[in-house]
């Protein structure tokens, strides 16, 4: 496949990488505009660094001619970083030279191979872990490191820091898997890193190139610091990782192993291409205790208690991090278990989990309940979790808890990581955090604590502000306290995200004598110095490496963005760059157009990076800089789908819907907008006007001329045939005045159907049918016939007219309500509004609950008797993205009234199905909506109708166009049971 090439640096000798990879057959994408770079400028810390240019390797063989293109000026070679999942807290792939970008492509699983005491599988650097935990889990096995980034970080990056995470203390590292590595050396060599006697690496050190260089150090190294190896690493589960000298070679083995030097040291050495694992059978039952403390102190120092019982892992959250949970969407579903008792506040929980055959959990279980029994006083309660799905939701809390930190601080302050991974011995924990705290409180810090109490591994991210300098100006004193706190206590600065920036520190913790010959191992790897140069080690003695506070800070360039920019924009500014949207997980909801393109800028993150730089440029508007930069941030917003579910689902809530529309209300004040945006402005009245001449505006629409009016001058294909409501068949607006007469008991059951305009005017049927079940469940039904509800003003930047909307559709809301009716819509994606984008214009509390709610809500009051209407039928329940992210506890109020009524329903996860409004209609985003269909829909749809309910608009639409059927929404089928009759609806 021929490369794709994005070009506008000035940079000569970016020009000639370019050139050179070109002409040597690269296969990949080399991207060098501003907007790629800026996007690549960040990661999951504090810095910001523009790289000159970043390129997407497709194989193993454009890993090699990245190598030879870097170093063909032998004069300026071109320093290398390779990246896998963009999720380093330490700026560990952040590079002023050339980014290599493995997670775009290079993301196959090559081979599993299974022996009978054995499997290995081979992976390209950017498989994500839970993609390989997915395919490992078809033949029962697992790769047992596992870090809370699962969903996004990839193999290739956990080797770079040498990965561990929950369970470490059983499971051990990354580089405890290793079997062998396939790199490339400096001048694009190749070379097989396997296990070997020191003999045989002796003999390869008699090679007169850099792997016989590479050998020869290595050795000399082993043999002759061997008693200062012992001296230096500390004895501890979470050791001195990056640089391994003490487990390169084993001497009681006679094993010489270069994985364990290359594991940890962040891509300084040499570039992979693939790696070989050792997996191991996945444990076949699980199990999680969760014990409530009245004190964090309390909490830790009952971990070394604990241990006796021996567990797979203890973590361990603090209350701050409880207290942003509880505004989190993640908290539905687990705050029966986790809730206070107001008499004495939860102020830590901790997680203890054991896996393993049943009789090993459960034997663990009763070790750990007996101590538990101890009437420990600090101990307020404990619970065995044993369902798998509620499992996950709290190891999702545990996982989601650095995004939440990012949210705790108030003020421009949020939770800023850069001394958030030190390890102690575990037996020091309490009091190592108690004089932690003392650092932090002299600094006058607020901060948050989670982490690995287990191994001693503590995750704290104070609470500041880095655009202002008095603030930023603690990063070193801080950074340093902290480093000989944790060197006092036997500990490491970095016990699980590397170092990156923080390398200045490795003379510090491996002393000046085993430095100096780390020191050598970089020259001997790396002569010029082109692989991550500057972190942990350089092949030059004389120069040093970079300094944690000489780096860009991103708060300082935030510093230069307008106030009112900035409070437009505060989403994006709160971006921490932890990449929860850049899930593997084709049916995480969010983000469906990085899912169909793997193009880091249409994510979130990407997004919320571009308009960082969109706004800090804002006040050179005649610049090139903004005119680039502007033009890149119009390209990413154009394929976002506005599903909203980065609103909720992104730990710091990066709203990308409302910061896109406040964006085009200003790029379209400077620039025209195209014909196609009038037409959707004006859309809900056209659709009145349909309404009303259903039959000839269909009969219009089917002309072929028509079709090509709307195709050639709009973008507009296959819109759906209008099929209103029937307006005699249900109860008119008017009646709603009568309200004011009626009863406490009438008002009671008083329903107002608040109708939307597309629903009303495409699928009329399903209004009448869902007005028919309430009217049949004893409800008392008024209508509240369509209005403009204003959502593709929203989207499209036409702020001032949404806003006029808003505030109508609010007031008219608030009357009824105020009347004591219960309002209730039939789409979350508009009824949501409400509760979403109105609230940014109009002063409301005004809610219209979905219709799932209120039947689920009647009959937990015992409305009805329990009814066996539905005969037994079973059905999958497909959920809009937008209700997923937003209404998370719809899906299970539909299982709860399908029960009721005597039917089940299994809820299907999937994306987005890529609809989204009016995005699948236009003609230019056809390919990603197919796409997306195809990630997630597809398959699980099927070709059956029969058993499938979907309750989103488009997402209904989008199986209609895709799959050749209509579904049914749930109110439809009950309304058949209630009915006695179950007839698909095929298109």
């Amino acid at each position: 496949m021929a490369s794709r090439t994005i070009a506008t640096s000035t940079d000569s000798r970016i020009e000639q990488l370019r050139q050179a990879l070109v002409t040597s057959g690269f296969e990949g994408d080399i991207e060098v505009d501003l907007g790629a770079r800026e996007v690549a400028s960040t990661d999951n810390s504090i810095y910001r660094v523009l790289p000159a240019a970043v390129v997407y390797p497709r194989s193993g063989g454009d890993i090699n001619r990245i190598v030879r293109a870097a170093m063909a000026d032998a004069q300026a070679p071109l320093a290398l970083c390779a990246r896998g999942g963009n999720t380093g807290t330490n700026g560990q792939s952040l590079s002023e030279g050339v980014i290599v970008d493995f997670a775009r492509y290079m993301n196959a699983i090559l081979a599993i191979s299974i022996g009978t005491d054995w499997a290995t599988v081979t992976v390209e650097p950017g498989v994500v872990l839970d993609q390989l935990n997915a395919r490992l889990a078809e033949y029962g096995l697992f790769f047992p490191p596992m870090v809370s980034t699962a969903s996004r970080a990839t193999i290739g990056g956990m080797v770079a820091t040498d990965a561990s995470g929950k369970g470490s203390r059983r499971y051990g590292k990354t580089s405890d898997y290793i079997e062998a590595l396939d790199v490339v050396f400096a001048g694009g060599l190749d070379w097989t890193v396997s296990p070997m006697t020191r003999a045989e690496a002796e003999r390869i050190g008699s090679r007169d190139d850099a792997v016989g260089a590479v050998h020869r150090e290595a050795v000399r190294i082993a043999m002759e610091n061997a008693e200062e190896i012992v001296r230096v690493f500390p004895d501890m589960n979470r050791g001195l990782t990056g640089y391994n000298l003490q487990k390169m070679y084993q001497h009681d083995r006679d094993r010489f192993f270069l994985a364990p030097l290359l594991s940890g040291s962040e891509g300084t050495l040499a570039i992979t291409k693939s790696i070989t694992l050792r997996v191991v059978p996945k444990p076949a039952t699980k199990a999680l205790v969760v014990v409530r403390y009245d004190s964090f102190d309390a909490g830790l120092r009952d971990v070394e208690r604990l241990l006796a019982a021996d567990p797979l892992a203890i973590e361990i959250i603090d209350d701050k991090i409880l207290d942003v949970a509880r505004t989190d969407v993640i908290w539905h579903g687990i705050s029966s278990l986790l809730g206070d008792d107001p008499q004495r506040p939860v102020r830590a929980i901790s997680f203890i989990e054991y896996a393993g055959d049943a009789a090993q959990v459960n034997n663990g279980i009763a070790g750990l309940e007996t101590l538990l029994a101890d009437q420990h006083p600090s101990v307020l309660d404990w619970k065995v979790v044993r369902d798998a799905g509620l499992i996950g939701r709290l190891w999702g809390l545990r996982e989601k808890a650095v995004g939440l930190l990012a949210r705790l601080g108030g003020a421009g302050r949020q939770g800023v990581p850069f001394v958030e991974d030190t390890a102690v011995p575990p037996a020091r924990l309490a009091d190592y955090v108690a004089d932690f705290r003392s650092i932090l409180d002299s600094h006058g810090l607020k901060y948050g604590m989670f982490g690995h109490a287990d191994v001693g591994c503590l995750h704290v991210r104070p609470l500041m502000d880095l655009k202002d300098p008095q603030q930023a100006a603690l990063i070193r004193p801080v950074s340093d306290a902290v480093a000989k706190l944790t060197k006092s206590y036997g500990g490491l600065l970095w016990g699980e995200h590397g170092r990156g920036f923080r390398g200045e520190y490795s003379p510090f913790f491996f002393g000046p004598k085993l430095y100096a010959e780390i020191e050598r191992l970089k020259s001997a790897f790396d002569p010029a110095n082109i692989f991550n140069p500057g972190k942990l080690a350089t092949a030059d003695p004389g120069k040093p490496l970079k300094r944690i506070d000489t780096v860009t800070f991103r708060g300082t360039l935030d510093k230069a963005i307008p106030v009112t920019l900035q409070r437009d924009f505060d989403r994006a500014m709160a971006c921490n760059g932890n990449g929860a949207c850049f899930s593997w997980d084709a049916i995480d909801a969010m983000c469906p157009s990085y899912k169909s393109t793997r193009d880091r800028a249409q994510s979130p993150k990407g997004r919320a990076s571009l308009l960082r730089a969109w706004a800090r440029l804002s006040s050179q508007m005649s610049s090139s800089e903004f005119r680039e930069m502007e033009a890149a941030t119009a390209r990413s917003l154009s394929t976002c789908l506005s599903c909203k579910a980065c609103t909720t689902l992104c730990p710091v809530k990066v709203d990308v819907p409302s910061m896109k529309s406040r964006f085009l209300e200003t790029y379209h004040a400077r620039h025209g907008r195209p014909m196609r945006h009038y037409v959707v402005a004006n859309l809900e009245r056209l659709l009145a006007l349909g309404r009303s001449f259903a039959k000839p505006t269909n009969a219009l629409s089917q002309l072929r001329i028509v079709k090509w009016l709307l195709m050639k001058g709009v973008g507009f294909i296959d819109l759906p045939m209008f099929a209103p409501v029937k307006a005699n068949r249900l109860p008119p607006v008017a009646k709603v005045r009568s309200l004011r007469k009626s009863t406490a008991a009438e008002i009671a059951r008083t329903v107002i159907l608040v109708e939307d305009t597309f629903t009303s005017s495409f699928e009329g049927a399903l209004v009448e049918a869902a007005a028919d079940v309430m009217n049949t469940l004893g409800y008392r039904v008024l209508r509240l016939p369509p209005r403009g509800n204003g959502k593709a003003l929203h989207v499209l930047g036409f702020r001032t007219a949404f806003s006029a909307i808003a505030k109508r559709r609010v007031e008219a809301i608030a009357r009824y309500e105020a009347l004591g009716a219960t309002l209730v819509g039939l789409d979350a994606a508009t009824s949501l509004m409400y509760e979403q984008e109105y609230r940014e214009f109009a002063d409301s509390k005004a809610n219209v609950i979905g219709l799932e709610t209120l039947l689920a809500r009647d009959i937990d009051a015992g409305r009805w008797l329990r009814s066996n209407v539905g005969g037994g039928r079973s059905f999958r329940l497909f959920s809009h993205c937008t209700e997923q992210a937003l209404r998370p506890q719809a899906a299970d109020a539909w299982h709860a009234v399908f029960r009721h009524f005597g039917m089940a329903v299994t809820s299907v996860r999937t994306g987005c199905c890529g609809m989204a409004g009016m995005f699948g209609h236009e003609y230019e985003h056809q390919a990603i909506s197919k796409r997306l269909f195809d990630l997630s829909w597809r398959d699980a749809i099927g070709t059956d109708a029969t058993d499938v309910l979907v309750t989103g608009f488009s997402c209904r639409c989008q199986v209609e166009r895709m799959a050749r059927f209509r579904p049914l929404h749930p109110v439809e089928a009950l309304h058949q049971a209630l009915h006695g009759m179950f007839v698909a609806k095929h298109a």
